[in-house]
């Protein structure tokens, strides 16, 4: 450790801590989670479902895409709505209805103030009241309730069906016409969305708020924030702020400073000769851009869904490829996409960590590697595609076809394959790290880039934590290790310290500066980023003091971003430090938008939705997209593109970018990016927060909501930002493919020769 032993207990005391609290807390969870009840019955013993039937209802809804259309306690894609919140109210009007023709013999809407506001009173204290007996495993409910539950079951099994009469809602909704085909499992559809709506309308045993913490926002049974959820959001800001002063006082303290080295008159990295190994990451560049190109075209056809539903400019194309599809491949072509830059960015550091050279058999490995790569992503698409199409065989939809569940769809079996794959990658980085370790000098820089690679190869397996038929409030909370806690803080880490790793191995910035740096970095990243894991599940069935860890926590998530500012400087000051850093511009130009996207993506949009009673009202609504396209592509997206091209660099050292297509890319993707955010999705979302808090959740995503005209507008001027952020990406691709075939000015020399008559 040396001089850094502070900032290394620093990091292994934050860990220690941190992951202790994630474990703790996971605990608490499991034993927290909504009950499944073994039956749901009426007042007179008529049994109306099982825990079965709801667990065989939650596989059917993975099977039509789950979390990729509509969403569940929030979780989801945003055209259709969140079917928790609206079966709730659905249910709870024709409840009302009941009530009113028994009572009043009227309907419901014609009864005076007065009337209303009595049913309203036995509506609340029926639905609120918790029968769930935990000697027997039964939730028991009134006749009334049952004949409401029936109306609305008979709703969503003609709407996932073909009835003519929903047509039109299926078009608002993006849906395809006979989304589950079998009559027999819309029958359990509707059994899984009735207990999501159970819960969050039913309260926890001991408390005066429901297993959902009061989501959704539903006037009619009082569901708003609690007083926990109002506390928390002010010890959220009041962290923030705190935070904020106290980094700024010990930035100081943790960062080592010392005057930059001298510049080498050439480029480091050049003078070490290219290895087999690193010569065949040509191939994964390509499979990056060919990735990048189909996911923002599929973006495209994706966000026009919104408008037309199942139309593309008048062609019926959803049967083939409906909007759950379509938003499935986008997601997961991210994920690879940005995956496969980052074990790129770790292939190409490899040699250079073992002296130049490469380990015995690395590139055989590196090719093997390749051709998983291209099984699984090919694998995964073709089994979504069966899966939503309704081809696949229920019982193999979990393993090869769909999970439901974002950004972990794909089945089961290729992301065990995927999990292997990153297994596979880490044992190629560490046969080229731990030799190193062996060498004299300081290796604390080397020590956390290869902690940081480690924690890349396993902290993906958090994935295949839970099954097809886990509950899905315990299923959350391993899909947040991987979303959150594998994406968004382990990559951090990894990133930070290989750019560091990459600026110390030019001469740039001293090691002393680039290692002290990287260890703060990573205590500040991981102090909020660990337990900051819960903010993500306030309302999924959890309690209140894991809304407690996740508020006081993720507010010190944002704490770090303030400093991107200061980093995006630096980076730029980089490109003066020597003539020869003219090669490398546009890598380091995406890594500066990395810095700025960082601040005002994670950052300031994060924190729009962070605190509980600020998500309590948006979960689920156009401000989270707002949130994860700044984030997702502005941070990781940005930062994948500049490894690509920094690599790209390298293993074509004659090659020159196109200063034009450079320049078009990369301003294009910035101002495609602003333009999807400023002209359509954060107006949207604005405009659906006033709903959610004046009518309630299941209004902001009603389709009477989200079809009225000025709305369709917007979605409509989306086109633009989404046509200039498509030419920036066609631009950058092009530039790599045409690095990628480069053909150096000796060689096509030789070539040239060899061809002359």
């Amino acid at each position: 450790m040396g001089e850094y032993r502070k900032l290394w207990w620093t990091l292994i005391t934050v860990l220690l801590v941190t992951f202790s609290i994630l474990g703790i807390s996971g605990v608490e969870i499991y034993k927290q989670a909504p009950p499944i009840p073994a039956q749901v019955t009426t007042t007179s013993n008529r049994v109306l479902m099982t825990s079965e039937d709801i667990l065989n209802g939650q596989t059917a809804w993975q099977s039509t895409g789950g979390m990729q259309l509509g969403s569940i306690w929030g979780h989801g894609a945003y055209q259709a709505p969140d079917w928790s919140a609206d079966w709730l109210h659905r249910e709870l009007l024709a409840w009302l209805d009941l009530a009113a023709h028994e009572t009043y013999r009227q309907p419901y809407a014609q009864l005076n103030g007065e009337q209303q506001a009595a049913l309203q009173y036995q509506l609340k204290t029926e639905y609120r009241r918790n029968t769930y007996n935990a000697e027997t495993g039964t939730v028991t409910v009134s006749e009334r309730r049952a004949k409401a539950m029936l109306q609305t079951a008979d709703y969503y099994h003609r709407l996932y069906g073909d009835a003519p009469e929903l047509r039109s809602s299926r078009d608002n909704f993006a849906m395809k016409e006979n989304t589950l085909p079998d009559a027999s499992r819309r029958d359990d559809l509707t059994k899984f969305f009735f207990w999501t709506a159970w819960a969050a309308s039913t309260d926890r045993p001991g408390t005066a708020a429901t297993y959902t913490n009061n989501w959704p926002p539903e006037p009619l049974i009082g569901n708003h924030p609690t007083p926990e959820n109002v506390l928390w959001s002010l010890a959220c800001i009041i962290l923030l702020i705190a935070g904020i002063g106290f980094l700024v006082l010990g930035w100081s303290f943790l960062r080592k400073h010392s005057p930059d080295p001298q510049a080498p008159s050439a480029d480091p990295l050049t003078q070490v000769g290219l290895t087999p190994s690193q010569k065949a990451l040509g191939k994964y560049l390509l499979v990056v851009m060919a990735l990048f190109i189909f996911q923002v075209f599929l973006g495209g056809l994706t966000a026009h869904y919104t408008i037309e539903g199942q139309h593309f400019y008048g062609l019926d194309i959803s049967q083939w490829f409906p909007y759950s599809l379509t938003r499935t491949w986008h997601l997961q072509a991210a994920i690879f996409w940005i995956a496969t830059a980052f074990l790129s960015a770790g292939l190409f550091l490899a040699p250079v960590i073992h002296g130049g050279r490469d380990p015995k058999y690395q590139k055989l490995g590196v090719d093997i590697l390749f051709c998983a790569l291209l099984v699984v992503v090919a694998g995964s698409f073709i089994g979504s595609f069966l899966a939503i199409k309704g081809v696949m065989p229920a019982e193999l939809n979990f393993w090869l076809g769909h999970q439901g569940y974002e950004y972990l769809d794909l089945g089961r079996l290729w992301q065990l394959a995927l999990f292997i794959g990153i297994l596979f990658w880490l044992g190629l980085m560490l046969r080229a790290m731990l030799p190193a370790f062996k060498q004299g000098g300081d290796k604390n820089l080397l020590a956390l880039l290869c902690t940081s690679t480690i924690a890349i190869g396993l902290f993906y397996g958090a994935g295949l934590f839970y099954g097809e038929r886990t509950h899905i409030t315990i299923m959350e909370y391993w899909r947040w290790w991987v979303v959150h806690l594998w994406v968004e803080g382990i990559f951090e880490v990894f990133a930070t310290t290989a750019l560091a790793f990459i600026f110390s191995s030019m001469g740039l910035v001293s090691k002393r500066v680039a290692t002290a740096a990287s260890l703060a970095s990573a205590s500040l990243f991981m102090v909020g980023g660990v337990p900051g894991t819960f903010h993500h599940m306030y309302f999924s069935g959890t309690s209140t003091p894991i809304m407690a860890v996740g508020a006081a926590f993720s507010a010190l998530e944002v704490v770090p971003l303030i400093l991107l500012g200061y980093e995006a400087w630096e980076h730029w000051r980089l490109k003066e430090r020597a003539p020869w850093m003219k090669a490398i511009e546009w890598p380091l130009m995406c890594f500066i938008a990395v810095a700025f996207w960082n601040m005002v993506g994670a950052g300031i949009f994060g924190f729009m939705i962070n605190t509980p009673v600020a998500l309590f009202y948006l979960q689920g609504l156009n401000t989270t997209a707002v949130h994860s396209h700044a984030a997702l592509f502005g941070v990781y997206g940005f930062l994948s593109i500049g490894f690509v091209l920094l690599i790209l660099r390298y293993i074509r050292p004659a090659m020159q970018f196109n200063h034009r297509l450079m320049h078009t890319g990369f301003w294009w993707l910035n101002a495609g990016l602003i333009l999807m955010i400023a002209t359509s999705l954060l107006p949207v979302g604005l405009f659906q927060f006033q709903a959610s808090v004046s009518e309630g959740m299941w209004y902001a995503r009603s389709e009477a909501f989200l079809q009225q005209d000025f709305l369709e507008t917007l979605r409509w001027i989306r086109t633009f930002g989404d046509v200039v952020f498509i030419v920036g990406a066609c631009a950058v691709a092009w530039q790599v493919v045409l690095g990628v075939f480069h053909i150096a000015p000796h060689a096509k020399a030789v070539k040239d020769a060899v061809h002359v008559p």
